[in-house]
């Protein structure tokens, strides 16, 4: 059964930040707050883990569209081929905030994503998640636990989270109630941006 552990986003415990990484380390799965929904991550170097969260997801992970959770923007060039002026001023304007950029990836992608030409980056406007993948050193790769067809307050309600997600990954964080809104997400991998989907991020930042 997971573990269920609080953590306060204004001022997040070192503590707990630590035991949360350890898990991610040891190649657990975390439910954890962003500033939509809450996710469904993993360490992206673990393997086994990432084929964990795509089999609770029920799709092949070299299909999958996880998106990397990042603590800024200094982790692009990791995973991310250079970016012209224009793109990066966007996000630099969007981020942290409830936003997906799909940009396009080098060669360094982890050998599950290496036949993906594209990466979606997060930097959420959370200090939980950006705690934690800072503390880890790596991204991690990240689902939305949003279901359409469940009652809104089982993504919402971090104690309803728990209850449904307790026997299925390792530790679930209660950040406080999350949002019911997915991201808004923007392809930025061609020469115009394209609105793939209008979530919580206003699209004027364009």
């Amino acid at each position: 059964m997971a573990e269920f552990i609080k953590i306060y986003p204004d001022k997040p415990n070192e503590a707990a930040i630590a035991k949360v990484v350890k898990v991610l380390q040891n190649g657990g799965l975390v439910i954890y707050p962003t500033d939509t929904v809450y996710g469904l991550g993993c360490d992206i170097t673990n393997s086994r883990a990432l084929e964990k969260i795509a089999k609770i997801k029920g799709v092949k992970l070299e299909k999958a569209n996880f998106s990397f959770i990042c603590h800024d923007l200094s982790n692009l060039s990791d995973y991310v081929r250079q970016i012209d002026t224009a793109t990066f001023k966007i996000l630099k304007r969007a981020l942290p905030g409830p936003y997906t950029f799909i940009l396009p990836g080098n060669n360094n992608l982890p050998k599950e994503f290496k036949k993906k030409s594209t990466v979606g980056i997060r930097i959420p406007d959370n200090n939980i998640a950006l705690e934690i993948v800072r503390k880890l050193g790596n991204p991690i790769v990240s689902t939305s636990i949003h279901d359409d067809d469940d009652v809104i307050e089982y993504t919402t309600d971090p104690e309803l989270i728990f209850e449904k997600w307790q026997n299925l990954v390792d530790l679930v964080i209660d950040g406080g109630y999350g949002d019911n809104v997915g991201s808004t997400i923007i392809d930025l991998s061609e020469h115009e941006p394209v609105i793939v989907r209008e979530g919580k991020g206003d699209i004027d930042i364009l």
